[in-house]
Order: C-alpha cells, then structure tokens, then sequence
C-alpha cells in the first residue's frame, strides 16, 4: 500500500469513537512525559560526561528523540490502520456474525459532493440586456427607414407596365447603358446587339409607347429618370463608417455591413414586412434566451433558421445581418437559486446502506475487497486494525528528513534556537494533529504560522509551516480541500509575522499590527479554499457559504495566537517585535525608575541606544534588540547613583572620599550583577539580560587599576591582581550586545567632542574599537574587522548629527 494513500474515513459508533480519543490522548499524554523526562535524564547525564563528547551526544540523542516524537504524534493515522482495506485479496472467508445495516459514509459523501458541485446553475433572462439590444435593433430599423424615404417608392411605377426586374434594371443601370437605351428607343433601331436586360426593358417600353399617346411615354421616361436620380443618391448613404460607428461589428469581431444594393432593391411591402417580423422574431430568440459565450457559428445557424420561416426570401440576408448586428447573451446566473438547487440536490442523496443478513458470506477467501466489504468488515471489527509498522517506519524516515531540512535552515539562517525553543515548536507542530483527530477540519496551521513566525523570523516560520504541511498530509490524510487553506493561511503568517528578520525590516511592533495580518489570513484562506473547491466545479458560488466559515475560523485561529503570544513569550522567555516595542516604552517602571534615580545614566542611556540603533541597522542586526537591550544595560547603576560619575551633577566625587581602588572597582563592577538581579526581579527577557553583562565584557577598568599600582608602588606589601579590576563577563556572545559594548565605549568619548573635526572623532572611536578588539572583547561576537571600521563610521555621522553647527545670534 502507497504510503501516500488517504485512509478511509469511516463512521464509528460513540462508545467506540470516545474509547479511540481516550486511548490518543492517554498515548499523547504518556509520550509528551515521556520525552520530557528523557530529555531531562539525558541533560543530566551528559552534564557529566567530558566536554569533548558532550555536544555530539546530546545532538545525536535529541534528533532521535525529536524524530520518534514527531513521527508517533503526526502519524497517528497509522496506530489503526486495517490489514483488510479496501483493494487487498481477502485470505480467508468471512462471515456475518449478525444483520446489519451499515452506511457507506465514504461512497455517502463522495456522491453528496458530485451531487453538490454537478447542479446545473440556473440562468435568468437579463431583462436590462434585452431593452438594449431593442434600442439597438430599433436605431438600424430607423436607419433603413431613412435610406428607404431618400429611395422612394419601390417599384416606382405599376408592375403591369413595367416588371419589377425592369424597373430594378432600369434605376441602377450605368448613366451609358442607360442613354444607349435612350437612343435605341429613339431611333426605334435593332436593340440585338443589347444585353438581355436592355433588351427586356426596351421591349416593355416599346410596348407602353405603342399603346399610349406620347405625352404618358415622356411622362414615364421623367420618373424613371426621377427614380435613377433617387437611387443614386440613396446608394452614397450606404457607407457604414459614416452611417453605423457603433452597430456595424458582427459576432465574428469583423465590420458588418447592414445595409447594401440589395437592401435598396427591396420591395416596400417586403420592407415592412421584415421590420415587423424581425421584431417577432428577436422577441422568441430572446424569451428562448442565449447563453453568454455562445460561439459565432451556432448563433448564426439559430438565426438562420428562425429567420427562413416567417421572413420573404428576397429580405432574409438583410434579416439575418440585422440580427447578427444586435443579438448578444442575455441570460445570467442566479447564484442564489443555484446554491439552493445545488444544496437541495446534496441533500436528495439517500445515504448509501449495506445490509447483510446474519450468516452470508461478506467477502471470500482470495476475492478482492470491495468497499461495500470493507464497511461491513470494519463494523464488525473483522478488518483487523493495528499499528503499520512498515508505513510508519517510512513516514518515521520522512520526519527524520524534514528534520534535517529544518536543522540545515536553521544553520543557514543563524537562527541560534534555545533547548526551549525546540519544545516549543515541537508542542506548536503537535498541537496540529491533536486538533485534527479531535475534529477533521481543525488543524489551527494559522495559529502556529503567527506564533512561529513571529517568535522565530520568516525562515524558521515558513519552513515550519511548509514541513508541517507535508507531513500532515501524509501523516493524517487529511483531504486537501481542508488541507490547503489551512495551510496557505499558515504559511502566509509564518512569512508575513517574521518579516522582522529581513535585513532592513523592523517588522510588526504592535499588536494591532498583527490583527491586521490576521485579517488577511482570513481572507487568503477563504480565498484558496474557494479556488481550491471550484478547481472540479464550475458552480464557485456554491461554496462561497463554507468559503466565508473558513475564513472566520482563519480570522479566530489568528485572535487566539494573538492572545497566547504574550503567555508563551513570557512562558519560553522569547523576544518578539512586538515585546520589544513595548519593553521600549520609556513609561515601562523600570525605565521610570532609572530616569528618576540616576537622571545622567538615563541620559548616557539613550545617546548610547541611538548610536547603538544606527550601526545595527546598518549592519542588519535585529534593531529592536539593540534598542531594548541597551536601555536596560546599565539599570544596575541604580544601586548607587552617585558612584558614577553622570549622575553627580557636580557634587563631590564619592570615590575620592573612598580613597580606596579596590572598593571603587568593586562599586562599579557591581552594577552589573545588581542590573542582572533588578532584570530578573521585573522578570526581564534573557536577550535582554545578556545586555547587561556581555556590554561589559571582560573590560579593565582602567582608571582605579592605575590608582591601585600607584598606591603599590608607595606600598609594595599590597596585593595587585588584574582581575580585582576587570570585570566578570561573558564577553559578547552576539552582534547585538558587541555593539552595545562599543558604543557604550565610545559614547563619553563622542560627548566630549564638542568642537573637533570628523576626522578626528573618526581617529578616536577607531582607537576605542580598536582596543577592544585587541583586548579580544569580539572574539565570539561574529564581528569583523570590515564591519568594525563601518560601526566607526556610523557612530562618527551620529554624533555629527547631535553637534551641528548653529546661528549665532546677536545680543540684545
């Protein structure tokens, strides 16, 4: 059996279905302890063992652990799968142990659903398009009434006379066919060398000059004279362009010529026959209805037929070219009466029942399961369900690869995950199947697209989001109908929630920001599923209910990830945008605190958070870090104002009174661990924490260390130890915190540099950073030595900005 085969979904009675969630939920709860204690038992175990096996062990022993238990809990659809399915030779007869009757849910709504999408829509005739195409075949009838006033009167004299082919000749005949005729009349000379119309036409007017007086032949001769004249003048407003601009395009696209020399020859009686019967004929056409996109041809043929039959010959051309000219599709849909049909002939769809009597055979030994054999035997529990190890070893292998995959990504990208930041992302990715076995069309993919993604970036978010797609569609079957909107919203959340993590993106930093996000995962879910289901069904208005609950449930998976971020970020200890931002807030108490109890550190605080804003930015850092780490760097001063020099606002220097280097040192050192102790009691992120020490590194504080050899010197029995005066660390572990470490560095430097070049500004930050690179404060920062020199010059066009020239003005 095909590892990628969707599994049957068949109904089960209720104590049996709530026996099946029990035992999920028992197997859930036992694996997630499980892992938990495994992972604890491990942690510890490989504490102790020697540094140099230390990481190899603990990644081989976590991927395993990861792959069992994301394999055990998105595969769940292979703990019951039946050996008896559906396309396999039964290998033995079995028997009904008692009647029954059985619905065939599956082949049930299988034929519900052709019911559904195969309705025929229902069509209505537009009645605004039928007064328009009378408007149009009423302004061409117009037309040719026109034309025929400048024609005149057709035949124009009696046809006893004259026939109607004479006086046709006669009218249109070329001025010299004409004074020929002229003058063979005149002469009364041989007319055999005339062409049989002439010859007709001299014959019937020889016959009217014989037997009438000579004043009704001249009489004759003016009004066929009178005629030619009008017939000319008719035959010059026959030009379409001048005549019909916009009712001269036939169904081909092409220009349609309506009136012609046909036209003109046409016999009054005929004329206004075909008026009165083209508007009968239009009237049935249009009450039949004609659908939108008929093709060309057929309507050509339907015209021509109606036209045959209540038109004269000789007018119906002109009929046709008339109808052409104006006809066009005037039925549209009517979505509401469709859906009802639609969904009424869902409805009329009896549910399929197989029956069995107690005794008869279900299926024979070594015949080919049916469907109706498989929904008897797994009624009556013959379809010998079990785990399939085979297919979920395979699926095992698969997760083992989306592992991989996502391990690759994750070093691609540095993305740096914590221990806690896998279990979370693997509780997210289970949360998903858990969903889906409680209800089929839950899979909360939305949710875990914005939690992921904001909390981790754009590629950690949509690789998640595409793995996860992949594997449940293998792992639980569920249908793609369901399966895909679901997971375009997730996808979309996990792409737009991260966009933070792009260089030169700051991303979402407010909550009301991310609802918006979760309005347009709505809709994007709302839209894929409806192309999605209309993909096999040309009715898309028919889905267009369930389309609107999908998106409410797109719309209500994104206010519940917007409601869990702040518990899970501060669960997880994770930093978003979005915290930061308001850990930003200079109303935060901390921040409150520090502004009143150390007003100069708050001041040294927020140049030095500028200087540390712009080089990140330049340098593509996460810029909401740096600017939330560094307002918190040095919170711990706050335990002594007045032993930093900022804030005694020109008050006696404590550490002179003090006298003593040592004490001093160990005064200034402590505002790191008294910073760490104040973060961790307004429970402060751990990124933020990290700004705290790793600002400092491992510095020497130089100014008491020269004070301390000094006095040894006066006083060589004193004890001089470098590290009394350096500070405890860890160096920077990050590019952020190395950048706040430099420009808290150069920050007191720049401030004194009130009236120096650039050039010169440049040369001091460049010797700032230049030292502690040599100190090797940056050796586990990830910076380099390029980047360096671009930090120096970002801090230098920082604090040209602060110092820019002003007017001088004059003294009153």
């Amino acid at each position: 059996m095909s590892l990628f085969r969707k599994p049957y979904k068949q109904t089960v009675p209720k104590s049996r279905r709530c026996l099946l969630i029990r035992r999920y939920l028992s197997k859930m709860t036992t694996l997630l302890f499980w892992f938990w204690f495994t992972v604890k038992t491990e942690i510890r175990q490989v504490s102790k063992a020697k540094k140099s096996i230390r990481k190899p062990v603990y990644s081989l022993g976590m991927l395993v652990l990861v792959v069992l238990c994301l394999s055990s809990g998105l595969g769940y659809r292979f703990y019951n799968q039946p050996k008896l399915d559906v396309g396999k030779i039964a290998p033995q007869t079995l028997i009904a142990p008692y009647s029954a009757s059985v619905e065939d849910v599956k082949t049930t709504e299988e034929k519900r659903r052709e019911a559904h999408s195969g309705a025929s829509a229902v069509w209505v005739v537009d009645r605004e398009v039928n007064e328009e195409i009378y408007q149009n075949l009423q302004v061409l009838l117009t037309q040719g009434r026109e034309i025929r006033a400048q024609l005149g009167n057709f035949p124009f004299y009696q046809t006893a006379i004259l026939s109607t082919a004479t006086q046709t000749y006669l009218r249109q005949a070329p001025q010299p066919q004409w004074q020929t005729l002229l003058q063979t009349l005149e002469k009364n000379s041989n007319f055999t060398n005339l062409n049989s119309e002439q010859q007709r036409a001299v014959r019937e007017l020889r016959t009217y000059r014989q037997f009438n007086s000579p004043q009704a032949f001249t009489q004759l001769l003016k009004a066929i004279a009178s005629a030619r004249q009008n017939y000319n003048l008719a035959l010059t407003t026959l030009n379409p362009e001048a005549i019909f601009p916009q009712n001269t395009r036939s169904i081909y696209n092409q220009p349609l010529i309506i009136y012609d020399e046909s036209f003109l020859n046409l016999a009054d009686a005929d004329w206004q026959k075909t008026q009165i019967q083209v508007r009968q004929t239009l009237e049935r056409m249009l009450a039949q209805g004609i659908y939108p996109g008929i093709s060309p041809d057929t309507l050509k043929s339907a015209i021509a037929m109606q036209v045959s039959v209540s038109i004269p010959q000789t007018a119906q051309p002109l009929a046709n070219r008339l109808l052409l000219a104006v006809i066009q599709g005037n039925l549209v849909k009517d979505i509401e009466q469709t859906k009802l049909i639609a969904e009424q002939a869902a409805k009329a769809v009896k549910p399929i029942i197989v029956s069995i009597p107690k005794g008869e055979v279900i299926v024979s030994a070594g015949t080919t399961i049916t469907q109706s054999n498989f929904v008897l035997l797994d009624y009556f529990q013959l379809s010998q369900r079990s785990i399939d190890w085979l297919r979920l070893t395979q699926f095992t292998v698969i997760v083992g690869l989306a592992v991989a995959i996502f391990r690759w990504v994750e070093i691609r990208f540095k993305a740096k995950l914590r221990r806690k930041d896998y279990i979370l992302i693997i509780l997210l990715i289970l949360s998903a199947p858990l969903l889906l076995f409680l209800s089929n069309s839950l899979t909360g993919l939305p949710a875990i697209g914005l939690l992921v993604g904001s909390f981790y970036g754009t590629a950690i978010g949509g690789t998640v989001m595409g793995l996860l797609t992949i594997l449940l569609s293998i792992g639980s079957g569920m249908s793609w109908h369901n399966l895909i909107p679901s997971a375009a919203g997730g996808i979309l959340g996990g792409f737009m929630a991260g966009q933070w993590r792009f260089p030169g993106r700051e991303g979402l930093r407010t909550r009301e920001e991310l609802a918006t996000l979760g309005i347009l995962i709505a809709l994007t879910q709302g839209v894929v599923y409806l192309l999605v289901n209309t993909a096999i069904a040309p009715l898309w208005y028919t889905v267009l209910g369930t389309a609107a609950l999908k998106s409410l449930a797109g719309l209500i998976w994104s206010v519940l990830a917007l409601g869990l971020s702040p518990y899970l970020e501060a669960l997880f200890d994770l930093v978003t945008p979005i915290r930061l931002a308001e850990l930003s807030n200079p109303n935060r108490p901390l921040l409150k605190r520090l502004a009143h109890e150390a007003p100069g550190t708050f001041q040294h605080t927020l140049f030095v958070a500028t200087l540390a804003e712009a080089a990140a930015r330049a340098l593509n850092c996460n810029v909401e870090l740096v600017r939330a780490g560094v307002l918190y760097h040095d919170i711990g001063k706050m335990h002594d104002p007045l032993g930093f020099i900022e804030n005694q606002m020109g008050s006696p220097n404590k550490h002179d009174e003090i006298n003593n280097p040592w004490k001093s040192a160990e005064i200034i050192k402590k505002h790191v661990s008294e910073g760490l102790v104040m973060a961790r009691q307004y429970k402060l992120p751990s990124a933020i924490r990290a700004f705290i020490p790793e600002h400092q590194g491992t510095i020497l504080i130089a100014y008491f260390y020269q004070q301390a050899k000094q006095q040894q010197q006066d006083n060589p029995q004193q004890i001089l130890q470098e590290s009394d005066f350096r500070y405890d660390g860890p160096i920077p572990q990050s590019r952020e915190t190395a950048i706040a470490m430099l420009a808290d560095a150069c920050e007191a430097a720049l401030r004194a540099q009130k009236d120096a070049t650039p050039e010169a500004a440049l040369a001091m930050v460049n010797n700032i950073l230049k030292a502690r690179w040599q100190d090797r404060q940056l050796v586990d920062s990830g910076l380099t030595r390029q980047e360096m020199s671009q930090i120096s010059h970002v801090f230098v066009q920082v604090w040209q900005q602060f110092h820019h020239q002003r007017i001088a003005y004059p003294k009153l």
